[in-house]
């Protein structure tokens, strides 16, 4: 059986904030196909501050069961720019366990060094080695940082 585990509360803002100017940016991560955070619906979104450098906010995910796999652990998100901001911003996306403010155990990263103005999907499959270094899936945080170069 499918399961997705989804942000669903705020452990550190930065200087993020959601599109409304607001600060439950969890609330702005919404599923739009089953899996697909986001996908389908880019209504909604978080942004990070002006001009970043290592601008970080970070989330709880939603707890999961223990698949008892190592196989099948998959990561999408998407994410762009705002043109009109100009510069190169990188963005780096971290899947933590034990978390509070960016400690913790990183258990993937996924880089993208240079966003583009337009909307784009990325999909993470998790190795076996990174899926089996999970050891609780009621304590898994997302993270992301932003740098503009």
């Amino acid at each position: 059986m499918a399961q997705y585990a989804v942000p669903d509360v705020d452990v550190v803002d930065g200087n993020w904030q959601d599109h409304l100017a607001g600060t439950d940016l969890h609330t702005q991560i919404v599923p739009g196909t089953p899996g697909s955070i986001g996908a389908g619906d880019d209504s909604t979104y978080i942004e990070s501050g002006a001009n970043p450098s290592s601008d970080a906010c970070e989330m709880d995910l939603s707890t999961i069961e223990d698949p008892v796999s190592s196989s099948g652990h998959i990561m999408r998100w998407r994410r762009k720019k705002d043109a009109a901001g100009g510069g190169t911003i990188g963005l780096t996306l971290n899947l933590r366990e034990g978390s509070t403010g960016g400690n913790g155990t990183v258990i993937v990263t996924s880089v993208d060094a240079d966003l583009s103005d337009t909307v784009a999907t990325t999909t993470d499959t998790l190795t076996g080695g990174e899926a089996d270094s999970i050891t609780d899936y009621s304590d898994l945080q997302i993270q992301f940082i932003a740098t503009q170069t």
